[in-house]
């Protein structure tokens, strides 16, 4: 112990030492004054990477927590460090070539958030050839002034580089025999701080690093630049695993579905067997929608009409990743989840899924899918065929004119109106059939506002004069706001679906069809864009202080739960049954598809969600960053905290098991997708049951013969 004592003094006399003499041969300022390229060059690229944190406030609230400033700074002093390597006439143009490729991480990342919720990776490259299909949304919506700041880290660079040249700075500090001791020290310093960084991190960190599930986390605690490398490394994972990998993934994947209890028929199933089916994919609607009106005038009065008359399923989220559309597309027809980088249909397309489509035409159904975009925007022309539609009608089966055009194609009245006379004729050829339609219109960037029809998001009020006098005054209210020009794109996509119901219905097509709706995702805008939209103050056209007593608090709690979308089951002759009526429990779009299958009367055993008739309030609906949700509680697993929705306090016990469940599962999923389990797992079953077969055949011709012998 005196040991210890005196070797800890010894320590501190050694710093203070070090210290003073820093201090009286003035060495931080002589350092400064010989290495102001170097500390440019690291505090624009440390700044960049905080900024990023900062616009990403509404996933990264704690943006200036140590940990992800020490890790970038580490980075950058270490790639710094080496600059001095270079020959002085040549370091600058090394210190601006990484300035300007730290920016461009910085700059996309902070564009691909705004866009996708979700910072960028590499595994999404391959959908850089559809960039010119969005390039509207994309310049309108997603690029805006603080994307711009970023560039500021080069330029600024530039700048201090002219001025040292004109001075004749090089030269001046130039020594060529301390070149290689700066390297060593500095980056000597960086690796001090990476071990600082590192003594932060905990298991859970770790875990998380290797996962890379929770992409808003990593980024929280490791910076940008080093969530960068690892995506790298994570995007070439699954050709590493494919080789490494496969044994444990298909044992876990046999443990996962060996515990799974089986499937009890209720008093669900087979209602719908043997019904033909339109399922219609709603762009970016979402539930909360529904609840809106202005000035008398519901927002969706056909989703509102469908719901009362069907079944409605009003807790119902899309967990979507990267792939946004095509991630929901992939849940609802598998029941797996979003695989871990990139996404299934881009990546995937070519394994083998247990889909609805595919069973479904097992039963003896013709199967087709509708879209009015172009037929590889998300690989969907290879991966409908996967998913075992039989006919996939993209843009070239449209007439699509300069007049019939809305944002990304054909809009979607004209969508539904030549969709209907294709399903006539499926119809007439067909005893049963599944379709899949595609609407379009409501994508962002919700900006051809003269092509959505009239519908005024203002507030309007009758106003009493002093003499007794009545007149109307019109408030502005979310008129000429990102988020009431998706309302208005929504109300115009809700009108659209009511024309489709009435030419079905005209049509004959309604008879013993069902029609399933569900929104792919939220309209995925900030959570600031909602502040005006509960919080109007009218008198000034703003909003509310957050001191007003009737200011409403829009938390990041409030704003993930929001993001509900709407789930309707419907038929002709649903109202006034008991199947007609709002189904409360926490639902998600993998959940559908055993759903679906309890009803129609088929079955997927690899179905990761749950027939919600069967386990109803027990479900747990899982994120693909990790988070969960029950009809209890909604925890944030980067926060590490929950948020009872039922004011009762839950067990860490609960907590445990649930969060658990939610990384096996995505674990599970995604070694599904990337191992083509499903191919293998039945290669292996036909393999034994062949060999049984033919073991029974061996028996069955063996049999008689030994009779014969013994008698």
């Amino acid at each position: 112990m005196k040991n210890i004592k005196n070797s800890f003094n010894r320590f501190v006399r050694t710093i203070k030492k070090n210290l003073k003499k820093v201090k009286e041969e003035h060495l931080i300022r002589e350092y400064i004054k010989n290495n102001i390229l170097f500390l440019t060059f690291v505090i624009t690229c440390v700044v960049n990477s905080t900024m990023l944190r900062i616009f990403c406030i509404n996933t990264v609230e704690n943006y200036l927590a140590i940990a992800p400033i020490l890790a970038d700074l580490a980075i950058i002093i270490i790639v710094g460090g080496l600059g001095y390597l270079v020959k002085s006439k040549n370091r600058f143009g090394y210190y601006l070539g990484f300035s300007i490729f730290f920016t461009a991480i910085c700059l996309i990342n902070s564009i691909y958030y705004t866009y996708y919720t979700s910072f960028a990776s590499v595994s999404m490259l391959s959908l850089t050839q559809y960039v010119g299909d969005v390039g509207d949304a994309v310049v309108e919506q997603v690029i805006n002034f603080k994307d711009f700041l970023y560039i500021l880290g080069p330029v600024i660079l530039i700048c201090v580089n002219s001025k040292l040249k004109k001075k004749n700075y090089y030269k001046k500090v130039e020594i060529k025999s301390e070149r290689k001791k700066k390297t060593l020290k500095t980056i000597g310093v960086g690796a001090v701080i990476a071990i600082i960084f590192v003594l932060t991190l905990t298991p859970t960190d770790m875990s998380r690093l290797v996962k890379q599930w929770n992409r808003e986390y990593i980024v929280m605690k490791y910076g940008i630049y080093i969530y960068q490398a690892n995506d790298v490394i994570a995007s070439i994972q699954p050709q590493i695993n494919s080789l490494f990998g496969y044994d444990k993934a298909k044992k876990n994947f046999k443990d996962y579905f060996n515990d799974r209890e089986e499937h009890k028929e209720n008093e669900y199933t087979n209602i719908f067997k043997d019904k033909n089916v339109i399922v219609i994919h709603g762009e970016s609607l979402q539930e909360n929608l529904m609840e809106m009106s202005f000035n008398g005038q519901d927002v969706t009065p056909t989703l509102n009409r469908l719901a009362d008359e069907g079944m409605f399923f009003s807790n119902f989220y899309s967990p979507v990743s990267v792939g946004t559309s095509s991630d929901s597309e992939l849940m609802f027809n598998t029941s797996l989840m979003p695989t871990k980088n990139g996404t299934a249909f881009v990546s995937y397309s070519n394994r083998t899924y247990n889909a609805t489509p595919k069973l479904l035409a097992e039963q003896g159904y013709y199967t087709f899918s509708m879209h009015g975009n172009n037929g590889d925007f998300w690989n969907r022309r290879s991966m409908h065929e996967s998913l075992g539609y039989k006919k996939f009608y993209s843009k070239e089966e449209y007439d699509v004119t300069k007049e019939n055009t809305l944002g990304l194609g054909i809009n979607d009245y004209a969508f539904f109106d030549q969709s209907v006379e294709k399903i006539k004729k499926i119809d007439e050829k067909y005893d049963k059939w599944y379709g899949l339609l595609i609407m379009l219109s409501n994508h962002t960037p919700f900006a051809e506002l003269d092509k959505y029809g009239e519908f005024p998001v203002d507030m309007k009020e009758t106003k009493t004069n002093e003499d007794g006098t009545t007149e109307e005054v019109t408030y502005p209210y979310m008129e000429g706001t990102k988020l009431g020009n998706y309302i208005k794109s929504a109300h115009y996509a809700d009108g659209a679906i009511g024309e489709l119901m009435k030419q079905l219905d005209e049509n004959g097509l309604l008879e013993d069809t069902v029609v399933i709706i569900y929104g792919d995702h939220d309209a995925r805008l900030p959570r600031k864009d909602y502040d005006r939209l509960y919080n109007y103050d009218k008198e000034n056209d703003d909003t509310l202080d957050k001191d007003d007593p009737n200011y409403k608090e829009y938390d990041s709690y409030q704003y993930e739960l929001g993001r509900k979308v709407p789930l309707i089951i419907w038929s002709k002759d649903m109202a006034g049954t008991d199947l007609n009526k709002e189904y409360t429990d926490a639902m998600s779009m993998y959940d559908v598809e055993p759903t679906m299958a309890n009803m129609f009367g088929y079955s997927n055993e690899y179905a990761l969600g749950h027939d919600i008739f069967d386990i109803k309030d027990k479900n747990v609906v899982v994120f693909p960053n990790g988070n969960w949700l029950t009809n209890k509680v909604y925890y944030n697993s980067q926060k590490e905290e929950y948020l009872s929705l039922t004011d009762e306090a839950i067990s860490e016990e609960e907590i445990k098991k649930n969060s658990e469940y939610a990384n096996k599962l995505l674990d599970v999923s995604n070694d599904i997708i990337v191992f083509d389990l499903l191919k293998k797992d039945q290669t292996d079953e036909n393999r034994v049951i062949k060999n049984q077969e033919e073991g029974l055949s061996l028996i069955h011709i063996s049999e008689p013969t030994r009779q014969a012998e013994i008698s």
